[in-house]
């Protein structure tokens, strides 16, 4: 069975590299959470699962922990997900009202709106999870730098390999953090805390 992508915390991230093969840039991930500049503004026009669009103004104030991934994932979006909720159960209620988790999938094809809304429901009712179609998707996979890959299993379905980063993104929506879905709550609280968030 094909896995997809990991990036684990610690080790350089040589390349993200699309589709189209172009190397898109390079950074790194520490433990804290640290990285090297990379100039993303992510931004997407996608739709939640009430049918409303949502885009990246959408939350005027507010931090952005931003992951890509899909509902038929059976380790690393759980696990990410999972670590945004308990990182922003660590906070301050005043502090957490400030950061809005962000789920973005990368297979429209089978998680529509209504399907991400029921999945991110476990995690905690304050995340956003967001779909649209193929070409809606692919744009905000481009904006954030985000591999994504669909391959065939031998049982004629299919799995999705793809990036696997957590992007905190300040309220004038540029890249102040990374992580990986190995990174602890304890991780990426300390980070938002310290950002001031």
């Amino acid at each position: 069975m094909r896995r997809k992508l990991s990036l684990t915390s610690g080790l350089a991230l040589a390349a993200l590299v699309l589709a189209g093969g172009a190397v898109l840039a390079t950074w790194s991930v520490g433990a804290g959470g640290d990285s090297l500049p990379v100039a993303i503004t992510g931004s997407f026009r996608l739709t939640d699962g009430d049918g409303r669009t949502v885009t990246q103004d959408s939350f005027p104030g507010k931090w952005m922990l931003v992951y890509f991934g899909y509902t038929h994932c059976p380790d690393a979006c759980p696990t990410a997900l999972g670590d945004i909720a308990n990182a922003l159960d660590l906070l301050p209620p005043a502090e957490r009202t400030k950061v809005v988790p962000v789920f973005i999938t990368v297979d429209p094809e089978r998680d529509t709106p209504a399907v991400m809304k029921d999945y991110v429901s476990g995690f905690g009712a304050t995340f956003v999870a967001l779909s649209g179609n193929a070409e809606a998707i692919a744009q905000a996979e481009k904006t954030y730098r985000v591999y994504a890959a669909r391959h065939p299993t031998e049982d004629g379905d299919y799995e999705m390999d793809h990036s696997s980063m957590i992007y905190v993104m300040n309220p004038q929506n540029r890249l102040v953090a990374l992580f990986t879905h190995q990174s602890s709550a304890r991780e990426i609280a300390a980070k938002l805390a310290q950002l001031g968030a």
